[in-house]
Formats: structure tokens, C-alpha cells, sequence
């Protein structure tokens, strides 16, 4: 096989990986394929697929500007590889963040529910607006293979430059915003990565990572195809970028300098030493190679040049983005395999399909010819003995699906199985295995939760005639309702009355006037109450107020009705004056310590009142 042979059987070897991982975690959830906690939130998924990504795609805005902006016509080869390129890193950071988001079903709720004041919020709508934009500058590539379209083109061509300015603008601000997630999080970024000015930052270094994105695409895509290396066009890129390594650099030393900051860097920490190596790494070395005019000049200090800037810059984002929270977290994360096979195979879909344009669009002003490609060239055997898998493209392609059956065979082989198949279950096993009348409430309904001795707390809360303090209404006909049953949303309030179920001819069949007196306007407050039609719900001595019938949240229900019996009892008992802090219930799970012993307690409400431990059952719940 030749060089883009090989190239591509590994790819398809590296996606067929993450679709095996891919799958697995669309299936059973982040904690049974990451080594994220909620300690450690953001791991290598952020920092690599959505921050990385999104500065490693820079390139096509960089590119556009000097072209259409700047007038330089010497860049013109650079434009759609650029761009290309930009569109599939954009592509796949919206994929990547699929995979991180705990309900990726949900990634569509910001272009409904608006959040204006949100620096994320600005990232996701120039995140899709710029991907929008991408799409429709590089559309023109694939219409001109055919003049069915030749109006369409010829329009998209006409709108080319104001596409190019909002394409600019866009990605100034969401390059910069990225930068402005971290602006809130003073003590939680360590002092050699936290700035106030993180958006110029982060907008200057995503300037340079563009740049030589697309110089190490350029060099890689040509030595892969034979092809002589644009080496002029690219030593102009890496004379530019000197300039803007420079200002990177000079923000970075001036920025740790004025905030006192300068010691640490020589602290001989874990941080110190990341914070030298990274720009070591992102800026002094490049920026040393690039300003002698001999090696720029040369293909192979250009790739390892801008080999060295994108690794950099995205070890950048990536010690943002969650590395270097760990020295306050005090928390400790190694990204596992998985994680990584599902970046890794990102990148090597988007470098699938790059090399598929190139091949069968004019990317590039000339083609690629790829012999061994060839639908129609002849076969070649080394031996007498090889099997003819077909002519050469046949054969490429059966190479191709045999390489990923074999990888993701593999991959389902190696999942961690018996993470997957005990999610949550150690932890749960341990806590009733303190035996007695120990419970495990589980309120996510995910095999993780805390102990609850049961006989204690009735012995505390006055004995079994006092149920009610914990306990409210059951469902018809059942005796122990479980929570959920009624607080069914985790975060939402939900209507725990179910009215179109009551008046429905296939629910309770109940006309509005057994309910409703009439004439009065139909509410709440002019209906029954729930006793007149179900006494056998209410506990015994409860009185029942109703406001209306909405459930507040699991988790709101669950922490006021806990916390505030909580409070009280800490100050009533000598010895448990932290009886209230998260520590005293959600202490470890499975041996590792997830909350400070001094964790405070903060749960406001987010729907509004809520239920409180009281003899007299109070439904005063706002919608």
C-alpha cells in the first residue's frame, strides 16, 4: 500500500475504536466510560474537542482575512484547504460535545431557551452561526463539479465577501468568549493560567494556532500525495506568526509580572513545571525556529514548527480547560483510554473526509492521483500466491471495512465491563452493607446515593406517629410512594395532580362540575381539595393546604426536606455542628472523598417554595 493507503486504513482502524467507546457512552452514560467526577468535571473532552477544536479551525478565518481582506493573492492555494478544514473542525467539535454532554438530546435547548447574559451562550450561537457560514463559503467547491447548479454558485460567489467579514467577526467573538468561561472562576484556574484578560489571550493564541494548522496540513496532505510542499507559501505563514507569537508572548510575561505572579513560574510546583513546558512549547521554541530564514524556509523545520504550535496551543486549552483546576479541587484525573479513542477518532473522521475532498474535488488546483485508488487500474500482485481482492479501489475498500470490523471488534472486547456492568453498584453494596435498617436513597436513579438509617431518624423526628414529617401523600392505592413518583423532573417542577388525566374520558372520567362549583372561576383554590375525594391519602394528622399542584423538583423536594431538618438539629445537638454541610451525607462514594469536609451548604430553590419538614402538609408551590 502507498502512503495514502495507509494513512486512511489507520483512521478508519482509529474511528472504528471510538465508534465501539461512542457507543458504549451513548449507552451507559459518561461515568461508565470517563474518568470524570463531579470534582472533575471538565477533563480532556473540553479542553481537547471543544476548546482545542475550536482554535485548531481558526485557520479558515486567518486564511480568509489575508485573502479577501488583506488582498493577498499569494495565498489563494491556502483558501479552500483552509476552509475545509475550518468547516470539519467545527463539525467536529459540535459531535465531540455530543459525547460530553450528559443529555446530548438536549444541545438544541439554547436556541430556544436564551441566556443572553451567558458567555457560553454567545459561544454556542457563534459556534453555529460561524459553521453555517463555513458551509456556504466552501459550497461553491462541490457545485462547480456540476451546472446544475451554476445559479446557486454563481449567488454564493457573490455573497462570498460578506459571508467572509461575518465569518471574521463571529469567530473574534467566540474565540475570545472562550476565553471569558473562566473570567468566574478566580479560585478555581490557577494563578499561571487565571487572567483577567483571558479573551485577548485566548483570541491572539487561537490567531497563531490557526496559522500553522494550516501550514501542518498543508505539509502533511502533500507529503502523503507525493506532492512538492508549498514551502514559500507556508515560510510566509511562519513569518507572520513570529510577529504574533511575539504579542502572545509579551501578553503572557507582562500579564504574570504585573499580577505578582512571576514567582510561582520558578516554584518548582507540578503547575510550574507544565506552565514552562507548554510555552516552551506553544511559543519560544516555534518562536526561535521560525526567526531564522534559513529553517523556515525548509519543509521539514515548517512541520516541525507548526507541529509544535498546535500541540502547544491545544495543551493550552486542554490545562485550562481542566488540568489546572486540580491544584484547588485537590482532585486527581487521568483521561482513560476511552476518552481518548473518542477525540482521537473525531479527528480521524474529519481527516477522512479532508482526504476524500481532495481526492474527488478541486480543493487543491490540481488533483491528487492516487494509482492504487484507481477504480479501473490494473491489480498487482507481490507473490503468486495474493488474493485478488478486486480491482485496486475495491480492494482499498475492502481493507478499509476489514481494518474497522477488526478495531471495533476489538474495542468492544476492551470496554471497561465491569465498570459498565456495575455502575454505581460498590458504592450502593457498601452502604447497605453497614446493615440495620440502613437505606440507600438513590435519587438519580443511577446506582449512586447515600445512607439513610431509617429507625434512627423516626427515633429523632418523635416516632412512628410523626411519619408525616418526611412522608407526604401517597398515590391511590399505594402505600409507599416512592419520591420520584411525584417529583418526576430532576430540576423542573411537574404537575403532580395530572388534571387531564382526571377530567380524560380514558382516566378518571370526572366532568368538570364534580369538581368545580359552578359558576366560580375554575382554579386551585375553587376546586375540591384532594381529602374529599381521597381520605385515605392523607397521613393521619395532616393537614392539607393547597396553593396549586405543582411537584417541585426531586432535588429541591429532597435537599429543603433533609437540609432544614438538618439545620435545626445542629444547633439542638452538642457535637453536629456540621450536621448540615453536603459532607455529612454525601461523604464518599465508592472510597473517594468527593465533597470537603467543610463543603457549605447552598441549595436555593430554584422553582420557589418548597416542602418543609412539618406535621402540616404545605403545598404552596409555584409553577
Amino acid at each position: 500500500m502507498d502512503r495514502v493507503q495507509k494513512a486512511k486504513t489507520v483512521l478508519w482502524s482509529i474511528v472504528a475504536l471510538a465508534a465501539s467507546v461512542g457507543t458504549a457512552r451513548l449507552l451507559f452514560g459518561l461515568g461508565a466510560t470517563t474518568n470524570l467526577s463531579d470534582t472533575t468535571p471538565w477533563g480532556f473532552w473540553i479542553g481537547f474537542d471543544v476548546m482545542g477544536g475550536v482554535a485548531l479551525a481558526a485557520g479558515g478565518f486567518v486564511t480568509t482575512a489575508f485573502f479577501y481582506i488583506f488582498k493577498r493573492e499569494d495565498f489563494h492555494p491556502l483558501v479552500r484547504p483552509a476552509v475545509l478544514t475550518a468547516f470539519l473542525g467545527y463539525v467536529a467539535v459540535i459531535i465531540g460535545l455530543l459525547f460530553d454532554l450528559g443529555l446530548p438530546w438536549n444541545i438544541w435547548h439554547m436556541i430556544v431557551f436564551w441566556n443572553p447574559h451567558s458567555p457560553l451562550f454567545e459561544v454556542g450561537w457563534c459556534v453555529m452561526l460561524y459553521t453555517t457560514v463555513l458551509l456556504l463559503e466552501f459550497s461553491p467547491v462541490p457545485l462547480e463539479e456540476t451546472s446544475r447548479y451554476a445559479r446557486m454558485r454563481s449567488l454564493l460567489l457573490k455573497l462570498r465577501l460578506p459571508l467572509v467579514i461575518l465569518g471574521i467577526a463571529l469567530s473574534t467573538l467566540h474565540q475570545s468568549s472562550l476565553g471569558s468561561l473562566f473570567l468566574i472562576m478566580p479560585f478555581r484556574l490557577h494563578p499561571l493560567w487565571y487572567s483577567p484578560i483571558l479573551p485577548v489571550q485566548f483570541f491572539v493564541s487561537a490567531v497563531a494556532l490557526g496559522m500553522m494548522m494550516v501550514a501542518f496540513e498543508s505539509v502533511v496532505s502533500h507529503w502523503l500525495y507525493r506532492r512538492s510542499p508549498a514551502t514559500e507559501l507556508i515560510g510566509k505563514l511562519a513569518k507572520a506568526v513570529v510577529w504574533v507569537l511575539g504579542v502572545y508572548l509579551l501578553i503572557r510575561v507582562i500579564d504574570i509580572v504585573a499580577s505578582s505572579e512571576l514567582g510561582l513560574v520558578f516554584s518548582g510546583s507540578r503547575e510550574s513545571v507544565l506552565f514552562i513546558i507548554e510555552l516552551l512549547i506553544s511559543t519560544i521554541i516555534p518562536l526561535v525556529l521560525f526567526s531564522i530564514p534559513v529553517w523556515r524556509r525548509q519543509s521539514r523545520w515548517q512541520a516541525v514548527g507548526s507541529g509544535l504550535v498546535v500541540f502547544g496551543m491545544v495543551m493550552n486549552r486542554i490545562d485550562v480547560g481542566g488540568l489546572t483546576m486540580l491544584s484547588a479541587t485537590g482532585g486527581s484525573y487521568i483521561p482513560s483510554w476511552t476518552e481518548l479513542s473518542i477525540s482521537f477518532g473525531i479527528v480521524a473522521a474529519a481527516g477522512l473526509v479532508f482526504l476524500f475532498a481532495v481526492e474527488r474535488l478541486h480543493v487543491w488546483e490540481k488533483r491528487p492521483q492516487d494509482e492504487q485508488s484507481q477504480q479501473f487500474a490494473m491489480p498487482r500482485f507481490d507473490v503468486i500466491s495474493s488474493v485478488w481482492l478486486g480491482n485496486p479501489g475495491m480492494a482499498s475498500r475492502v481493507k478499509y471495512s476489514l481494518s474497522f470490523i477488526l478495531v471495533f471488534s476489538l474495542g468492544v472486547a476492551f470496554l471497561p465491563w465491569e465498570k459498565i456492568q456495575s455502575k454505581g453498584v460498590p458504592q450502593v453494596e457498601a452502604l447497605r452493607a453497614r446493615g440495620g435498617d440502613t437505606l440507600v436513597v438513590d435519587g438519580n436513579l443511577d446506582g449512586y446515593g447515600v445512607a439513610f438509617a431509617h429507625d434512627k431518624h423516626v427515633e429523632t423526628t418523635g416516632g412512628k406517629d410523626k411519619c408525616v414529617v418526611c412522608h407526604h401523600m401517597n398515590l391511590p392505592g399505594d402505600k409507599q410512594s416512592g419520591c420520584y413518583q411525584c417529583h418526576g423532573q430532576m430540576y423542573t417542577s411537574q404537575d403532580a395532580f395530572r388534571h387531564d388525566w382526571h377530567a380524560d374520558p380514558n382516566g378518571a372520567k370526572l366532568a368538570c362540575v364534580q369538581c368545580h362549583t359552578p359558576g366560580d372561576e375554575r382554579n386551585a383554590k375553587s376546586a375540591k381539595q384532594c381529602k374529599d375525594c381521597h381520605s385515605d391519602l392523607i397521613p393521619a394528622g395532616a393537614a392539607v393546604v393547597v396553593d396549586n399542584y405543582y411537584a417541585p423538583p426531586y432535588a429541591d423536594a429532597m435537599h429543603r426536606l433533609c437540609v432544614t431538618c438538618h439545620q435545626q438539629k445542629a444547633t439542638e445537638i452538642e457535637g453536629k455542628q456540621a450536621l448540615a454541610q453536603c459532607a455529612s451525607c454525601h461523604g464518599t462514594l465508592s472510597g473517594q472523598n468527593v465533597l470537603a469536609a467543610d463543603a457549605p451548604v447552598t441549595w436555593p430553590s430554584s422553582e420557589g417554595s418548597v416542602f418543609l419538614p412539618s406535621q402540616k402538609l404545605t403545598r404552596s408551590h409555584k409553577k
